[in-house]
């Protein structure tokens, strides 16, 4: 008993500590701030609606802030406010599997924390899992170890379900190329892709039957269905319900989720297919149609490389079919298009498959 009580306090000296560290934003609705700099205090950027804010601090000093930048694709953005004067959070090891990983925020009720476990290895599409429960305010948190090491910046905005957190690396160049530039260069590879399933990997009906694009047909030969949506549908709607694939209004005749660039969230009448609103009032969640069977593998195969490009640089060919990305694998084109858009300049390890073979490719990701 006495251990546990010793850790039981430990992690509240823990929490106590990183508070000292966070900062009360008060934008659309109040969410946290983590100084990472002198004067610098990173937060997420989809409930900022001006250029300047105003921040609690743990003394009770308020302070305008202006907003240096943002980053669209980590949803970070970075302030300056003169005379912060407090200790920035300090970077941690990457956690480990299995590792207590406490979430960190400063609402306006004052520090808040929940306990979380890693329960997993890799990223979900850029995002580490916090493993803790969300909170009002928790947004633009810190995500720490038992020792209080910045693990990662707290999201609970984001398209995916419960809370998330920008890896503390990325998210601390992001906060530098913020202040040196005020922007985040756009990362790109140049390859048009589409999806495809994997031979041999106990996808639906005969793999020469089924379209390039990893749909398999319905049994009355109808219209295909895809792992992103419930039907493309008989009127030829789109895999998002009533928007075309690049956002073109469709029929909707009342029926469908609106797609992943629609910003209103879901029709109400899809639930559990469209965009739903999340703890901080955002749209999000990708489209969550029916499952393929188990030991499907799906790929992005390439229709198409842009010549000097960068995947042409690599070395990538069309045909060639993208397995993952540093590991986690890739299932869709909007997913590969998040998961490069803020790496620009960072070499990438691409797995593909070509000739039946698969092989790792260093892919580095250009910048426009």
């Amino acid at each position: 008993m006495t251990n546990l009580s010793e850790f039981s306090s430990q992690l509240a000296d823990t929490a106590e500590a990183v508070a000292a560290s966070l900062v009360t934003v008060h934008a659309a609705r109040p969410i946290s701030g983590s100084v990472v700099g002198d004067d610098l205090i990173l937060t997420v950027a989809h409930v900022l609606n001006g250029d300047e804010v105003t921040v609690s601090t743990p003394d009770g000093r308020h302070l305008t802030a202006s907003v240096v930048g943002r980053d669209p694709g980590s949803d970070l953005a970075l302030l300056r406010a003169g005379g912060l004067s407090l200790a920035p959070l300090s970077p941690a090891p990457a956690p480990r599997v299995g590792e207590l990983l406490l979430a960190v925020g400063r609402p306006e009720r004052g520090p808040q924390a929940s306990l979380g476990l890693l329960r997993q290895s890799g990223l979900e599409r850029g995002w580490l899992p916090a493993g803790a429960e969300p909170f009002p305010g928790v947004s633009g948190g810190a995500l720490v170890d038992v020792c209080g090491g910045l693990v990662g910046v707290l999201n609970a905005g984001t398209p995916r379900r419960g809370l998330l957190a920008v890896p503390a690396a990325r998210a601390l160049k992001v906060a530098e190329l913020l202040s040196q530039t005020g922007r985040v260069p756009r990362g790109y590879l140049g390859l048009a892709t589409q999806p495809v399933v994997l031979p041999g990997t106990g996808a639906v009906g005969d793999m020469q039957d089924t379209p390039q694009d990893g749909r398999p047909p319905q049994e009355d030969g109808r219209s295909p269905r895809g792992p992103w949506d419930r039907a493309w549908g008989p009127e030829g709607r789109g895999p998002w319900g009533g928007r075309g694939p690049w956002g073109k209004p469709g029929p909707r005749g009342g029926q469908g989720p609106r797609g992943p660039w629609d910003r209103e969230g879901g029709d109400p009448r899809s639930a559990g297919r469209g965009r739903g609103r999340d703890e901080d009032g955002r749209a999000g969640g990708w489209g969550r149609g029916p499952r393929w069977p188990e030991g499907t593998r799906l790929g992005l195969t390439a229709v198409q490389v842009e010549t000097g490009s960068p995947a042409a640089q690599a070395g990538l060919k069309v045909g060639d079919i993208l397995l993952s990305l540093d590991g986690e694998g890739v299932r869709h084109p909007r997913e590969l298009l998040e998961r490069v858009q803020s790496r620009a300049g960072d070499t990438l390890t691409a797995r593909i498959l070509r000739g039946g073979e698969e092989q790792d490719v260093a892919l580095t990701v250009g910048e426009r």
